[in-house]
């Protein structure tokens, strides 16, 4: 199959500006006579297009390649029923849907898998575990029981498709009425577009992962830090860095030097409004459907009221900001007055751009927005290297111990300690016996400790209440009741230099899968040997993360691992069939981190 089936061409001679790239088009597609695709930016009368919402029972949609345009250059996308993002569906909780996709791609499979939904594993949408995809030309009917309700959203699942624009929202309305009230809602779709062939941006990933970090440490720093610390702790420091072949500015795999983002498909120059009347309780459905992006959302002057995560209600919790993994969704309930104008404002987790849109009383108006924070820094605490104090903003003490100079490839971690806990509480790491000496494991962290409670890279001490996920309670107890009878201990791998990815460095290629017993309540503990974040999603059932004590918590179809933590979660293998077990960063999936999951009889 071609990499390439979707008339991407190479790069013109007309390079955007590093402006363009960050904030995008006002008029973002929907300029007169150049045949776009419907998108949902903004003319110059900053008048919002409305993605289109379809609801009922039966659902055709039509998967094609259009052309868009949110730099200045015109670009071929992914599209459904010619628009980006996809429309809008609204199902209802007990109702059996319908849905006929048609592939309209000229030589390139197809596939939407409904991320989160519970259903038969012919109907999740993944080529190769649940089905064969759909072949050009053809319509496949996914048709099955509606199980739940709340905030989720869809994608393909085939190459790198999703990236190229094949995503969209998914809301489930309740058959009882939920726990709050509200008077008008919005979703907000978060994502991140590239005007590059995504299979190209996988190739470069691949042959120079650090493209996009252009903020490495320079003289000038060092200088800085040998006044703040002393030359001694400051060679120290960069000396651990270099045997790592990492550095601490290396947040993000991919930002906004090379990614637009977008809030409901519309640029930033593109200003999405979502209309409200003062005095109202607003809810908003916010969906990260990026491929590689993680957000922090804050609107200033409004607190936001929690009240669901994942399509799940939770005990209400106000906060004024939240960090978005890939793939999560969270219900917020907002109540804006005294002001006509406020900022939805997500900036990137490694502060190099942001997506926004406004609340306003009527389309065309705007509120400031805020500045980025100042760049994050990781530390050796947030890799799970602070075993002998220092805290976050500190950083190695005790790293030396640990790994010493010699942190050649799979060697750092083979001599720590091998106690652990069953659940995701306070544990050193025993690592697989495939890390050691495996040429696709560049680094092993000392992750014992859930961090439930821990804003995450920068966003402590920020001034502002962040959401966490020790914040967060499901509003029921656990549904299923029982202990788990056993658990299964994965840790999550990887290689910087050569951005291969892996659960205990395995690639998916080579791994055998996890195999469950149909019926029966078990253990995942998940342990983060990386410096970068991952967002955790198994199909076809939910993940009941546990607190650090091991009892329920908060019931997610997606984890987020912060670099250096070690969580876990219950399962109830009650979805017979193969089901994709996945990074949700698109590149780290590709590369690597994906498992089948088989539940038997």
């Amino acid at each position: 199959m071609s990499s390439n089936p979707f008339g991407f061409g190479p790069d013109s001679a007309f390079k955007p500006s590093r402006r363009q790239f960050v904030t995008g088009l006002a008029i973002g597609g929907v300029a007169a006579g150049l045949g776009l695709a419907r998108v949902p930016a903004f003319a110059a009368n900053a008048t919002t297009l409305p993605v289109q919402t379809l609801t009922g029972t039966e659902f055709d949609l039509a998967v094609g390649s259009s052309m868009v345009d949110f730099t200045g250059r015109v670009r071929p996308a992914i599209t459904v029923n010619g628009s980006l993002p996809a429309p809008i569906l609204r199902w209802r909780e007990g109702d059996t849907v319908t849905v006929r996709v048609a592939n309209h791609l000229r030589n390139a499979d197809g596939s939407i898998h409904w991320h989160g939904i519970l259903l038969p594993a012919n109907m999740d949408g993944v080529p190769g575990l649940s089905f064969n995809g759909i072949p050009p030309g053809q319509t496949y009917q996914y048709q099955f029981e509606v199980k739940q309700s709340g905030t989720y959203w869809y994608h393909s699942h085939s190459l790198f498709q999703e990236q190229a624009g094949l995503y969209g929202a998914l809301i489930i309305d309740p058959r009882e009425p939920p726990p709050y009230r509200y008077d008008r809602e919005h979703v907000v779709l978060l994502s991140d577009w590239t005007d590059m062939d995504p299979a190209a941006l996988f190739r470069r990933l691949k042959k120079m992962p650090e493209y996009d970090n252009y903020y490495k440490r320079t003289v000038g720093d060092f200088v800085r830090d040998v006044r703040r610390d002393g030359l001694s702790e400051t060679l120290s420091d960069r000396g651990m860095w270099g045997r790592m072949r990492m550095t601490p500015t290396d947040i993000s795999d991919v930002n906004a030097h090379t990614y637009t983002y977008l809030m409901n498909g519309t640029a930033p120059s593109g200003n999405w409004t979502g209309l409200f009347r003062p005095g109202e309780k607003v809810l908003l459905r916010f969906i990260n459907g990026s491929s590689m992006s993680y957000f922090d959302v804050r609107i200033p002057g409004l607190k936001m009221t929690v009240v669901a995560a994942d399509g799940q209600y939770i005990h209400p919790v106000t906060v004024d900001e939240f960090r978005i993994a890939v793939a999560e969704t969270f219900d917020v309930i907002v109540e804006p007055s005294g002001q006509d104008a406020f900022t939805l404002f997500a900036q990137d987790m490694g502060r190099t751009g942001y997506a926004r849109g406004t609340l306003a009383v009527r389309n065309g108006l705007e509120a400031p927005i805020p500045a980025r924070d100042p760049r994050p820094l990781l530390t050796m605490s947030d890799m799970g290297h602070d075993m002998g104090g220092g805290g976050h903003a500190g950083g190695h003490k005790g790293m030396e111990g640990s790994c010493g100079a010699s942190m050649a490839e799979g060697s750092c971690g083979a001599s720590m300690s091998s106690g652990h806990g069953e659940h995701g509480g306070a544990a050193a790491p025993m690592h697989p016996a495939s890390e050691t000496g495996n040429p696709l494991i560049d680094m092993q962290s000392g992750a014992g400790e859930p961090k439930l409670s821990d804003p995450g890279i920068g966003l402590r001490d920020n001034g502002r209440k962040v959401l966490t996920y020790g914040d967060m309670k499901s509003l029921f107890s656990d549904p299923d009741g029982r202990e788990p009878g056993r658990t299964v201990e994965l840790h999550l791998t990887g290689h910087m230099e050569k951005f291969a990815w892996s659960f205990d460095g395995i690639p998916f290629a080579s791994a055998e899968p996890l195999r469950l017993n149909y019926g029966e309540r078990m253990r995942i503990v998940l342990v983060n040997d990386t410096m970068m974040q991952h967002p955790i999603h198994l199909h076809g059932m939910w993940s009941d993360l546990e607190d650090e004590n091991g009892e329920f918590h908060l019931r997610k179809h997606t984890i987020d691992m912060p670099p250096g933590t070690r969580r876990s979660y219950r399962v109830r293998a009650d979805a017979l069939g193969r089901w994709a077990f996945h990074c949700h960063l698109l590149y780290h999936m590709e590369a690597g981190m994906m498992r089948e999951v088989r539940v038997e009889e």
